[in-house]
């Protein structure tokens, strides 16, 4: 019997989303995909446990205001290990959004889980590869402060599939298309070619993700009547203000479904 001990869909994607333990956690997404491709999970929301509002953390792992966190160079072990640290939640966080993607959103279609059940599953594979470069420089998971940005944002989006595919997946992930290459050169330039490989690794998978946000946020625009873009500037004013941060890495979110209009109102947006 499979460790997920479910053959409900909802049911298996809460249980990861609030599992604590790291390894548990990256062993139960991977399992959560596996059993979903093979037919062994029910979408079926009448026989799943209740939609749960909260998401697994470490009980080792501090959470503080992102102000709190102090930026390292990379020239020390140390300082390489706290940034590694930082993309290693980002992307255990990402397991958590991925999951309550899939336990909270009940009415959708089953490509839609398939979307981010494989989401989960890479993410996991992630935060695996990060983990195992923290150990390799004598760190782990938890020994770093962290802020739950992420998160938070996920609380914000709850009532809505349509808010939450436009805020998470093509705004705060989609943020991490522009700042990963500049991090992999950082560690190249610092003699880290292994935790720069990874890196690529995940930007890679991550375009992705985020035409996953681009393809549902289009959809779920079209069965409404909302215009895809102009709705999508209408959430980034009202949940941040048109808060964009540049430079943008055009080359991916092109590949990650931004449009040509799209990117220029997000250029100018940065350079307010």
């Amino acid at each position: 019997m499979s460790d997920l001990s479910t053959d409900n869909l909802f049911t298996a994607a809460a249980r990861c989303l609030t599992e604590t333990d790291p390894e548990r956690k990256r062993t139960l997404a991977q399992q959560l995909a596996t059993n979903w491709q093979a037919g062994r999970l029910s979408a079926d929301a009448e026989r799943a446990e209740p939609v749960t509002q909260s998401a697994g953390l470490p009980a080792r792992l501090a959470l503080v205001p992102p102000r709190q966190l102090v930026a390292r160079k990379l020239s020390s072990r140390d300082g390489r290990a706290a940034m590694i640290h930082a993309v290693a939640h980002i992307e255990f966080n990402a397991i958590n959004l991925a999951c309550d993607a899939v336990q909270r959103f009940r009415d959708l279609p089953p490509a839609f889980y398939s979307d981010w059940i494989r989401v989960a599953a890479e993410e996991a594979e992630h935060f695996g590869l990060m983990g195992e470069r923290l150990r390799d420089l004598g760190y782990d998971y938890g020994d770093f402060p962290a802020h739950n940005g992420l998160w938070e944002m996920a609380q914000r989006t709850a009532h809505d599939p349509l808010t939450r595919m436009a805020l998470v997946p093509r705004v705060l992930e989609a943020r991490g298309l522009d700042v990963t290459p500049g991090m992999i050169e950082r560690f190249q330039a610092a003699d880290d070619s292994e935790t720069a490989a990874r890196l690529g690794i995940i930007l890679r998978d991550e375009v992705g993700h985020v035409a996953a946000g681009s393809r549902w946020l289009r959809t779920l625009c079209q069965e409404r009547g909302l215009e895809p873009s102009s709705h999508f500037f209408r959430l980034l004013d009202d949940y941040m203000t048109g808060d964009i941060r540049g430079p943008l890495n055009l080359t991916d979110r092109r590949r990650a479904g931004f449009d040509a209009e799209e990117l220029e109102r997000l250029e100018r947006l940065c350079q307010r």
